[in-house]
């Protein structure tokens, strides 16, 4: 910083920035960001696209394959060089290509997780990017936020911090606005607030006095700077499988070379050549590649279902999760909150509307009157309205609210009563505040009017402030001693119909009094009346639930709600035994055994705390139950990380709670969680389709070289034929797999189990049946070529597109490997699909027919009859393994 802002007086720190506690004018802060740019960290230096190219060169395969290469030259069979160099940078290409898209992903990710700001500009509140924050904004913070920019508070209530990032010191530090000494250290600096930095209570307001590289994170950015890996469990797998498959190749390669030469007494080029051939059929080198581009297409395909990855691993898990743990509140429900019922003295209004919209009917036994009329209800509507931090605004028609939903009802319903809000706080003046605190339950505001009259506001958990009051309204503004028991009734009776309930209380203090205490608000307060809010469910969630249960998956709803809002929610949104509800005193009676027998038979948890979230989920996991867990505030990120998917919401959740999660929700919709399960399974299927069709195809090609060297026989292809196959179908074929859709049983199946193999026993024994049929089919073709005294080169060129041709059919086959690929649906596939294969075809007629083609790769025009037998004999294959799969999957589950 230019200036120690930390040791001058907030009002002189607001002077030297030329800014003032209304903020800036949107006019002053658009020229400021002009002047200081951004608030984001400069980017790290990236590789150059070139080098970035030639890393992808960098593995033992691409070495065995250009040693080969080499060796071929030397040998002069240039255009068999050719072709191999052809294959690798075709795999670089693949590869460099994939690279950049998944870069491109991580950071549109980065930009979607971008922090917002709550600020003041021209004296209202407002929610910004992150990003526009300039020197000179008012920034308002809240518990879970993280700091957006270096920051000199101007206010602070119970205001800690958590900055280790900066000092190492794990404890939070409590903040004040009082100014520091020039020269103290950058910990003690307890007036400053640092960007990056994670406010874990309280509430603060600061003035933005750095952005960006100027603030004290943007000075170490470089140490702090991490990039996410793209890369996952099943990846680090499969490439450490193809090496080992690439050295058992090659060990197979040298046997056969020396028994070709030294025994059979071969031409050493020949055989050379041949075990070219056979080590590029056999090692499945764009498999680590495509399986990279696989898992891409499922970040690009959650993220339009509003589900964002932050870490690729979680998609695996996702496919397994067989409970999926979730708040209530604006995840199961629209976060909308609405007043439904007041009660006041002896009476029970309902209120109506659509939204936040401050109109709608206020009715008493279902007649409407007008909220004014009933001094006991405006006297509640300008308590609520004055205890109170949000704000409304009406924007392209509709009516949106700045701060907690809650709040932003509570304005609502003062707009319906009648009383004017804005005019209503413009009479009185906050003098202090007591913040909701999760320890206290409530929230308490000093006010003073024009008359000089002092009054304390107080909205909270009924229990809590029921504990406060001595008085109540006993009707027409009168006072009267407090009935615990009667307002206990009505809270319990408003809570049974599923909305949540605040009490809201008042005092009259000393119009001397500029500064609120605990002490000022226990025991002396007057009740005013129970406030009922309803957060309708999601029509969306609603449904998703239904196909939670039909994909073998259960839903748990944990909230801090009244047991009785709970279970009233979770009856409308069909959850399972939503009568039964434990409660958060519940659990804590419970030990760990009682509790992990407990959460099997029960869907609904209700008044717990973040750390009931963690119990929760390590008793489901001792069950060996894959979880996942919703959460949104800082409290929540253990239970977040603990969980097999820790999933954060994106709009109401922290950044502590993002930080933590796998996953973040744009749109804190519970539906976007079963969207996101539903690609996860997708994702694991579509690799599991990729292996599927790789390994078999590469044990077939592989075996008809290894067949004809080991007896002897005549290679029924060549060996450039060989390296054209694997240049033209190994990788595209197997990356149009990467894009297919989701199949149509998939949330019907039962969850994978958590520890499944790749590499089934139902998968090995399709890799040994294709590649005996492809044996088969490759020397049967053959075979029948010479014996109609055709050429060898015809022969061979039949047996090559007998390949080709049997890779396309069990393409289709595998592209439904859970279900019946004889369907329209399945013939119809997809573009991507359709664009391979008739790409792959133009390239077949054109080596099979075009004469500078056939005098390259040594082929010859195949006549149409034999062309049609070429395609038969895919049509085989494809009804062999289509009828074995039929047969596999209509042997009961028990029997297998």
């Amino acid at each position: 910083m230019d200036h120690n802002y930390h040791a001058m007086e907030a009002t002189a720190a607001l002077e030297a920035l030329g800014t003032s506690v209304a903020g800036l004018s949107d006019d002053e802060a658009a020229s400021r960001f002009q002047s200081y740019g951004p608030n984001r960290l400069p980017q790290a230096p990236k590789r150059s696209l070139f080098l970035r190219f030639l890393s992808h060169f960098h593995n033992i395969l691409i070495y065995v394959l250009l040693g080969a290469a080499v060796i071929t030259l030397v040998l002069d069979h240039y255009f068999d060089a050719a072709v191999i160099v052809a294959v690798v940078i075709a795999n670089a290409v693949i590869g460099f290509i994939q690279e950049g898209k998944a870069e491109k992903a991580m950071e549109s990710i980065r930009r979607m997780l971008a922090p917002h700001a709550a600020v003041l500009r021209d004296g209202e509140r407002r929610s910004i990017d992150g990003e526009a924050l300039v020197p000179g904004d008012i920034v308002l913070l809240e518990a879970g936020d993280k700091v957006p920019a270096d920051l000199r508070l101007i206010r602070a209530h119970g205001l800690q911090i958590q900055e280790a990032i900066l000092t190492g010191e794990s404890v939070p530090v409590e903040k004040t606005a009082e100014p520091v000494t020039a020269d103290i250290s950058l910990g003690d600096r307890l007036c400053m607030a640092f960007s990056g930095t994670l406010v874990t209570s309280g509430q603060g307001r600061g003035v933005v006095v750095a952005t960006g590289a100027g603030s004290e994170i943007g000075r170490i950015s470089g140490m702090l700077a991490a990039v996410e890996v793209l890369t996952t469990p099943l990846v680090r797998q499969m490439n450490v499988f193809a090496k080992w498959l690439t050295v058992l190749i090659l060990l197979i390669a040298a046997v056969l070379l020396v028994f070709g030469y030294f025994v059979e007494h071969h031409d050493f080029t020949e055989m050379f050549m041949a075990v070219v051939g056979l080590s590029v059929a056999a090692i499945p080198e764009g498999l680590p590649a495509v399986l990279t581009i696989t898992l891409a297409v499922g970040v690009q395909a959650m993220a339009r279902r509003h589900a964002i990855v932050r870490r690729l691993p979680a998609i695996e898990t996702l496919g397994s999760v067989s409970v999926i743990c979730t708040d209530k509140t604006g995840t199961l429900t629209r976060n909308e909150m609405m007043v439904a019922s007041i009660a006041v003295a002896g009476q029970v209004f309902s209120l109506e509307g659509d939204g936040y919209a401050p109109d709608g009917a206020v009715k008493l036994a279902d007649i409407p009157v007008r909220g004014l009329d009933h001094i006991d209800l405006a006297d509640l509507a300008r308590a609520a309205a004055s205890c109170n931090d949000a704000s409304l605004h009406r924007r392209d028609g509709f009516w949106a609210v700045e701060g907690d939903p809650m709040e932003g009802a509570l304005l609502a319903m003062a707009g319906k009563i009648g009383v004017e809000v804005r005019q209503e706080l413009s009479g009185r003046t906050q003098s202090d505040t007591i913040p909701f605190d999760a320890k206290h339950r409530f929230m308490a505001t000093l006010h003073h009017d024009h008359p000089d009259h002092a009054d304390i506001f107080v909205k909270g958990a009924p229990e809590q402030v029921f504990a406060m009051c001595a008085n109540q309204r006993g009707g027409s503004g009168g006072v009267a001693a407090f009935n615990e028991a009667h307002w206990r009734q009505v809270a319990e009776d408003i809570a049974a119909g599923g909305q949540r309930v605040l009490a809201i209380a008042t005092r009259e203090v000393a119009r001397e009094q500029m500064v609120l205490h605990l002490s000022d608000v226990q025991g002396a307060l007057t009740l005013l009346g129970l406030v009922g809010l309803m957060d309708p469910p999601r029509a969306e969630a609603i449904e998703a639930v239904a196909e939670c249960r039909e994909a073998g998956i259960r839903v748990k709803m944990i909230t801090g709600d009244h047991a009785r809002t709970a279970s009233a929610i979770a009856r409308l949104i069909g959850l399972d035994n939503s009568e039964k509800v434990l409660t958060g005193t519940d659990l804590d009676g419970m030990d760990d055994a009682q509790l992990a027998a407990a959460v099997l038979n029960t869907d609904v948890f209700a008044r717990t705390n973040p750390e009931h979230k963690l119990r929760l989920v390590m008793a489901f996991q001792s069950q060996g139950i894959t979880v996942a867990m919703t959460g949104d505030g800082v409290n929540d990120a253990p239970a977040l990380k603990r969980a097999d998917a820790g999933i954060a919401m994106g709009r109401k959740g922290s950044e502590a709670a993002k930080e933590a999660a796998e996953f973040v929700l744009a749109d804190d919709n519970f539906a976007s969680i079963v969207s996101a399960v539903r690609e996860g399974r997708t994702v694991y299927d579509n690799i599991k389709k990729v292996i599927s069709w790789t390994l078999p195809t590469n044990a077939g090609e592989a075996m008809t070289i290894v067949v004809a060297l080991l007896f002897g026989l005549t290679l029924p292809v060549t060996p450039i034929q060989i390296l054209w196959i694997n240049l033209i179908t190994a990788v595209t074929l197997g990356m149009a797999l990467a894009f297919e859709p989701t199949e149509e049983n998939t949330m019907r199946r039962p969850p994978r189990p958590r520890q499944e193999p790749l590499l089934t026993g139902g998968l090995l024994w399709h890799i040994v049946l294709v590649s005996v049929l492809f044996l088969g089919d490759v020397f049967g073709i053959f075979t029948y070529a010479l014996d109609r005294g055709y050429s060898i080169d015809l022969a061979r060129t039949m047996a090559m597109n007998t390949l080709v041709v049997m890779e396309i059919f069990h393409l289709f086959f595998i592209r439904n490997i859970y279900g019946a690929s004889l369907t329209w649906k399945a013939v119809r596939g997809t573009r991507v699909v359709w664009a391979t294969v008739i790409a792959i075809v133009m390239a077949q007629f054109a080596i099979t027919y075009l004469p500078p083609m056939q005098r390259l790769f040594a082929t010859e025009a195949v006549p149409v009859f034999d062309g049609i037998l070429i395609i038969g004999v895919g049509v085989a294959l494809f009804a062999i393994i289509e009828v074995e799969k039929q047969l596999r999957l209509s042997v009961p589950r028990w029997r297998r």
